[in-house]
């Protein structure tokens, strides 16, 4: 007798079948009760407030200058390089993005 070696075994059906039957009859969640359920586990351990004293912290930051090649833009204030300025008045220039 042949034996097809391709055809699913009658266990593997079964137990695919199985498992699909018990995925679909799972009560799953919908979308609002686990935003729900994720606000109210919100909390803001660990995380400064508003209004917080903050007094004896120290930041430390390095400033690096602007270079010859660079710009501020007058609307966005974003420092740009000088291939995005699009036009200059007064000595204040305008980035693309912001002259559009």
């Amino acid at each position: 007798m042949a034996t097809d070696y391709d055809e699913v075994r009658p266990d593997v059906a079964e137990a695919r079948k199985a498992s699909l039957d018990a995925v679909k009859s799972a009560n799953a969640p919908d979308a609002k009760s686990v935003v729900r359920e994720l606000d109210e586990a919100d909390h803001t351990d660990g995380m400064d407030l508003p209004g917080a004293d903050l007094s004896n912290e120290e930041l430390t930051v390095t400033v690096i200058p602007q270079k010859d090649d660079e710009f501020i833009c007058g609307s966005c204030f974003l420092i740009r390089h000088r291939s995005q300025l699009v036009r200059e008045d007064n000595g204040v220039g305008f980035c693309v993005e912001c002259e559009g």
